[in-house]
């Protein structure tokens, strides 16, 4: 992997709830045409994480870089586009009113978000108000509204959270597609064995510190394990 500066570098970002410190000093490089997934146990810092990078919640300390330039939160929104997990947006009205919306914010054409419709299979579900829609359904949803977005960093959290087996692999496909066009992806990923097909890198958090960072070959080399899958890896070091 690079060893130089990335297009996005975060460095020492750190917060504290009270007393109770949910991200302490982490950081790391983020690559064109890469994506790095986010893993740790729940309470790990991993949403917190995102939501620092976005600038939705306020760190406590760390900077963000882009280009090697302090990228300040009033201006992350020109590079990042964050996609949060269990949200409902716009609830009362219809799936492809809130698609054509943001079809017409971010200047995409018809054809593209056509093609994001059919990969995504929501083509049954353009007539649905968004709040009817079961966390599958949803999920490919906020999705589509991900992909039309124009930043060249996606966050996404918990991506798969509510779909099935075979849904799951297709957008797998679709994102790793994505990342071969040229956006970055950043994800939070719960199901480890879904980290290991997506990933290119991980970033292993516990209690809000970084325990390992690197592909699955540099991490089992910092565990100390001459083979072994990404859960044998996690378990090791977190």
């Amino acid at each position: 992997m690079p060893v130089s500066q990335g297009f996005l570098s975060v460095r020492g970002v750190s917060k504290a709830f009270g007393k109770s410190p949910s991200l302490d000093n982490v950081g790391f490089d983020l690559f064109a045409k890469e994506i790095l997934v986010i893993l740790g146990p729940n309470g790990a810092g991993k949403t917190t994480l995102m939501e620092c990078l976005t600038g939705l919640l306020h760190a406590d300390a760390g900077v963000v870089l882009r280009d090697g330039a302090e990228l300040p939160p009033a201006r992350r929104k020109q590079a990042i586009f964050y996609v949060p997990d269990g949200i409902a947006p716009y609830p009362e009205h219809r799936v492809m009113e809130i698609l054509r919306l943001f079809q017409q914010l971010h200047g995409r054409n018809e054809h593209e978000l056509r093609g994001i419709v059919e990969r995504l299979e929501l083509s049954d579900l353009l007539a649905k108000t968004v709040g009817v829609l079961s966390k599958g359904m949803r999920k490919r949803f906020l999705l589509a509204i991900g992909l039309l977005s124009p930043q060249p960093v996606l966050l996404l959290d918990e991506p798969f959270d509510g779909l099935d087996l075979r849904q799951t692999r297709k957008i797998i496909s679709l994102l790793k597609e994505t990342c071969a066009e040229g956006r970055i992806l950043l994800l939070s990923v719960h199901q480890i064995s879904d980290a290991e097909k997506i990933g290119d890198r991980f970033l292993l958090l516990r209690e809000g510190r970084t325990v390992g960072m690197g592909t699955l070959t540099e991490l089992r080399a910092h565990a100390g394990l001459p083979s072994g899958n990404l859960e044998e890896v996690f378990l090791a070091l977190t």
